[in-house]
């Protein structure tokens, strides 16, 4: 072989892995939109990436995510939802009706996964449960529907109980629920640390026998200060989500953070595998389960009757 052509095949073989690394398709990118702290969400971020794995996409292998953080402030929001627009990212995951809803102002063409303790349909997000069109789609978490029944569990833990605590904006609804089992409400809004401090405070002036705490971001990233809260004032309290009990909170009813986080999971990749979220009916959280916290329920110097241990879902001892 001449010099000539064996230089000539030796730039060939050279630049052939430069060309098949050219022709290797670029790593699809997720966009995580978030209204809390990194730090606050892990209880959701952690079991949405094992679920990503679980359905083969590995954070950093053959998926990169780029995470944008509101740091609890709503107003943020819109800018971070338009930056991962211009990024033109694969799939929009936004946990919370908050960043769903400044992700769907963003963006009419990529798709959006989301997940929300309200009705989707009548918060605009879907055109219909079975049938989402447009580009979102995700899980919905039954919440508010399960207030009055948290109420009632706690008039069965403390039967003699006449006056309860209730954060958060209370329905019709569940005053009518409160009324039927001859209880009355003291209700109270917080929207931060010193608020949360005076409603519990006030719960333990007017006498109140038990709390219920609704499902919020404010509340959803405050669990160990409401675990405290109720412990330093004695007040027994029931929660919207088993990651409270864990916490420490006394009791729970409703779903789990982990459960919508493995449904954001296999909806994510469902996408990036070719599926379009017009397609892919909304998730309904219907797991509903009640855990009882005996370490708390001893703290408190409190017998939780055997009816309401026959029906817990999870004990914790």
């Amino acid at each position: 072989m001449r010099r000539r052509q064996f230089i000539a095949g030796l730039g060939s073989a050279v630049a052939w892995p430069v060309v098949a690394r050219a022709q290797q398709p670029a790593m699809p990118v997720i966009g995580y939109l978030n209204i809390q702290s990194a730090d606050n969400y892990k209880f959701v971020t952690v079991p949405f990436l094992q679920s990503l794995k679980e359905n083969g996409y590995v954070e950093g292998q053959n998926v990169a995510i780029v995470y944008r953080w509101a740091e609890n402030q709503p107003d943020r929001l819109p800018a971070l939802a338009a930056d991962l627009v211009r990024r033109r990212v694969a799939v929009i995951v936004a946990p919370g009706i908050v960043a769903t809803l400044a992700a769907k102002a963003a963006t009419t063409t990529i798709p959006i996964v989301f997940y929300t303790g309200g009705d989707p349909v009548a918060s605009g997000l879907v055109a219909s449960l079975n049938r989402p069109g447009g580009n979102l789609t995700g899980s919905a978490i039954l919440s508010t529907e399960l207030v009055p029944k948290r109420l009632q569990l706690l008039r069965e833990l403390i039967p003699d109980a006449v006056l309860f605590g209730a954060l958060g904006n209370v329905s019709p609804d569940v005053q009518a629920a409160a009324r039927a089992l001859g209880l009355q409400l003291i209700v109270a809004d917080a929207e931060n640390d010193s608020e949360l401090e005076m409603a519990f405070a006030t719960f333990s002036q007017r006498q109140a026998r038990g709390v219920m705490v609704p499902n919020g971001p404010f509340y959803n990233r405050s669990m160990n200060q409401l675990a405290a809260l109720a412990a330093r004032h004695a007040l027994p309290a029931i929660f919207p989500y088993r990651e409270f009990a864990l916490a420490g909170g006394l009791m729970s009813y409703g779903s789990s953070f982990a459960y919508t986080a493995r449904q954001l999971g296999i909806y994510t990749a469902r996408i990036l595998n070719g599926e379009k979220p017009a397609d892919l009916p909304v998730d309904r959280a219907t797991k509903i389960e009640l855990i009882i916290n005996l370490k708390t329920a001893k703290a408190l110097a409190l017998t939780v009757p055997p009816s309401l241990l026959a029906i817990a879902d999870e004990v914790i001892e």
